[in-house]
């Protein structure tokens, strides 16, 4: 971490104390968001050179766990405009500069989001049922729909894939940017959810949004692939996800504990919970899953900050990373719920809306079954 977070106790104060209130309403974090655009935090991941703060992943992270701690929602939101400007950090920090101009726009203040989930494509990065048609320019338009598009009501740029499939050397999956006063871009007022509710991940429709040829990004097969953009993707997606929910089990356990140092037991005369062997057991298991994290996160994320190819080991790495950060959290606020005991079930109870919160880490990309068939397929093979 730098000397001095850049998100302060008075700023984080500020975003824990708005998160109730956006999560009933079901509205966007605005003020949030204004408050960390001003702070310069949607420049934390571009280099100084241009117009950012030029933090690294490693320093975000910590960051954006701390963000989640205070409104898990709200860090989830920016966390997707993150990855997008750490996909080109991590290709410019491997010597390839095609992706700069993703960094050059966020320098300027544009916001991005990211597009990739379809409904019904589990191939995620490796497939796309939007269409992406040639413009004869060396351009495309895109038709198609894209979902949990978070920052639906604050992003400019909209990082998408499709499938191009009238091409002569036809299918290629088509990467490109687009902006939103491009034309063809409808955004939905869809988003009504069981938690993360103020990141307003509202569906986006395209018909026909354009991508001029110096907005595309890659044309690549269909499959697998170790261009410095798909294992950007992937290894940025997984590990400031993992962030998110890394803060979110923490803040649980804070929880936890300050409930079970409150609560008291007439069946003991009175004394406090944090004595009850049980209730100390139970906590003490949920730190050891939670204390696990850091070492993993900081590990990749230094790996990341360095340049270092691991080549198609990152997909394993960076799945198991996703997949431990989001069951841990679950499991710990699980366990910080049964310790705090039936007030978490009333509306209002932070405990409660972290329960709603981190359910939706099961839903990111590398799912529970992707990631095994993952790391299944590094250890034993690809299946015939």
């Amino acid at each position: 971490m730098p000397s001095a977070p850049l998100l302060s106790p008075e700023i984080l104060d500020r975003i824990h104390t708005r998160a109730p209130g956006y999560d009933a309403a079901n509205e966007f974090c605005t003020e949030d968001f204004a408050e960390l655009t001003d702070l310069g935090y949607l420049r934390a991941l571009v280099p100084v050179e241009s117009g950012g703060l030029g933090l690294t992943l490693r320093d975000l992270l910590h960051e954006q766990a701390a963000l989640a701690a205070a409104a898990p929602a709200t860090a989830l939101a920016v966390n997707m405009h993150h990855v997008c400007v750490g996909i080109a950090r991590f290709a410019c920090l491997r010597g390839d500069r095609s992706l700069d101009q993703i960094l050059v726009d966020a320098g300027r203040g544009e916001v991005f989001g990211f597009g990739y989930s379809e409904a019904g494509n589990d191939l995620v990065l490796l497939g796309a049922r939007t269409q992406a048609t040639s413009d004869g320019d060396g351009g495309y338009t895109y038709t198609g729909r894209k979902i949990f598009t978070s920052l639906s009501p604050a992003w400019t740029r909209l990082i998408v894939h499709g499938t191009d499939t009238a091409s002569a050397d036809s299918p290629r999956i088509v990467h490109s940017l687009l902006s939103r006063d491009g034309g063809g871009v409808t955004v939905l007022d869809d988003w009504d959810t069981l938690g993360m509710r103020a990141t307003q991940s509202r569906t986006t429709v395209l018909d026909g949004a354009p991508a001029p040829a110096d907005r595309v990004l890659r044309r690549l097969p269909p499959g697998p692939s170790l261009d410095p953009l798909i294992v950007g993707i992937f290894t940025t997606f997984s590990t400031l996800v993992a962030a998110v929910y890394t803060g979110i089990g923490a803040r649980a356990l804070e929880l936890g504990v300050e409930a079970a140092q409150r609560r008291t037991s007439f069946k003991n005369d009175g004394a406090a919970l944090a004595t009850d062997p049980d209730i100390r057991w139970r906590l003490a298991d949920a730190a050891l899953a939670q204390d696990a994290l850091w070492p993993q996160l900081d590990a990749i994320a230094t790996d990341i900050d360095g340049g270092v190819d691991h080549g198609a080991a990152w997909f394993r790495m960076a799945a198991g990373l996703k997949v431990r950060a989001t069951e841990t959290a679950k499991s710990v606020v699980d366990a910080a719920i049964r310790a705090a005991g039936g007030a978490t079930y009333f509306a209002g109870n932070e405990l409660g809306r972290l329960y709603r919160d981190v359910l939706a880490g099961i839903f990111h990309p590398s799912n529970d079954e992707s990631a095994h068939a993952t790391i299944a397929s590094s250890l034993l093979g690809p299946l015939p």
